[in-house]
């Protein structure tokens, strides 16, 4: 499991031309699964993404989790986060989770986050061309794998 967590001003996500997630400050998570992923790799992930402490406090030092915030979270599947560019120009996403398998395991990392975070989340739409807009903050970006675990 990997993610890329990105902090935001604001942030949405489109459907054929239609907002279907819509954030202001907070964080934009993309996620993408492999096979053998397991629900303590989602228990991990999500306690990491909530308590990540890179929001500024008053002394302008990333001090500061999402709950300390109050910020926001939109989640947005991406499969191409396991994308090997090894050999040749065209990437290969062998490694990625088989569709039915990461849209099980990204259903259910919305609802472990939903827990964790005390709210609900704004999302993607799973297996859909999404165009997403969002704004940078920092810019902040970070980039996390549960086979790491750093």
């Amino acid at each position: 499991m990997r993610v890329v967590v990105q902090r935001v001003k604001e942030a949405s996500v489109s459907v054929s031309e239609k907002i279907i997630g819509l954030i202001d400050h907070g964080l934009v998570v993309f996620v993408s699964f492999v096979d053998d992923d397991t629900m303590d790799d989602l228990d991990w992930m999500s306690k990491k993404i909530i308590n990540l402490r890179i929001f500024n406090d008053e002394d302008y030092k990333m001090n500061n989790s999402l709950l300390d915030v109050d910020g926001n979270i939109l989640l947005i599947s991406q499969f191409t986060l396991h994308a090997s560019t090894k050999k040749g120009n065209r990437p290969s996403f062998i490694k990625a989770a088989k569709p039915d398998f990461a849209n099980d395991m990204y259903q259910k990392f919305i609802r472990i986050l939903e827990d964790k975070f005390g709210s609900s989340i704004q999302t993607g739409a799973f297996g859909a061309n999404m165009k997403v807009c969002l704004v940078n903050d920092g810019p902040t970006t970070i980039i996390i794998d549960s086979r790491d675990r750093e």
